[in-house]
């Protein structure tokens, strides 16, 4: 596959998923522009890329989303591939007195903003016929805790937004679609909280939920995301591809 000329924004390309999508798109020609909070690790990413553009932005706030598509315009002229992979995840029951800040934050970080920076995107996308991907979580197709309702609400959520733009946009000659990971070793753990001496025995637990009994690298995560941005998944739209070493399966 090659991206050559195509110009990809990856939001939370500062760490694990975000950061191994951005980096096998630049890797396959792309301009890519990296955004993310911390402006240390985006820094670490941006020596794995090809000539970046770093934005550092918090996607809560509407004037950092409309920087990421202003200086994306200005440096490389069009838009051609989203990748709205940044997101987060907050543990809090129905029942406890935060549970609606949580909420908030949560749909705030994983939902709203992808909405608004595919808002804003969309119309250059259109022009250069592009594609949007989504990532979302097997989170939205079951229940993993009794304290998960705002990330799992979120989620599913980001489906079903991937299903309507895709049919909206579809006319236009825009495909849209949603990857949705299992467990995956990243940092992801450790910014919930969970301390560095727990996370092996964190992954060991996940592969054992998983009826392949493993868990997957970012890189795969990737992997799916750049076939379905190509050519080759070109009568693809609106579609969810679960990437989960079977845990579904196992579950039901």
């Amino acid at each position: 596959m090659s991206f050559n000329d195509k110009v990809v924004i990856v939001t939370g390309a500062s760490s694990g998923i975000g950061a191994a999508i951005a980096v096998e798109f630049s890797g396959l020609g792309a301009k890519v522009t990296i955004v993310g909070r911390n402006e240390t690790k985006l820094k670490e990413v941006a020596k794995k890329c090809k000539n970046p553009l770093t934005v550092v932005a918090d996607i809560t706030k509407e004037n950092d989303i409309k920087k990421i598509v202003t200086e994306t315009l200005n440096r490389f002229g069009k838009i051609d591939i989203l990748i709205n992979n940044a997101g987060m995840a907050i543990q809090a029951s129905i029942l406890a007195e935060n549970a609606m800040e949580t909420y908030d934050k949560v749909m705030n970080t994983n939902l709203r903003s992808a909405v608004y920076l595919t808002h804003l995107a969309a119309p250059h996308i259109v022009k250069t016929k592009g594609n949007i991907i989504n990532i979302s979580s097997i989170a939205s197709l079951t229940v993993f805790g009794k304290d998960q309702f705002s990330y799992g609400t979120s989620k599913a959520a980001m489906d079903h937004f991937t299903r309507s733009i895709a049919a909206e946009l579809a006319s236009s000659g825009v495909r849209v679609n949603s990857v949705n990971p299992g467990p995956v070793k990243t940092d992801f753990l450790e910014n919930i909280g969970i301390s560095k001496d727990q996370l092996e025995a964190t992954f060991e637990h996940m592969a054992k939920m998983t009826a392949l009994g493993r868990v997957s690298g970012a890189e795969e995560i990737a992997d799916l995301v750049t076939f379905l941005a190509s050519d080759k998944a070109k009568a693809i739209t609106g579609a969810v591809f679960v990437s989960d070493n079977g845990v579904l399966i196992k579950a039901n």
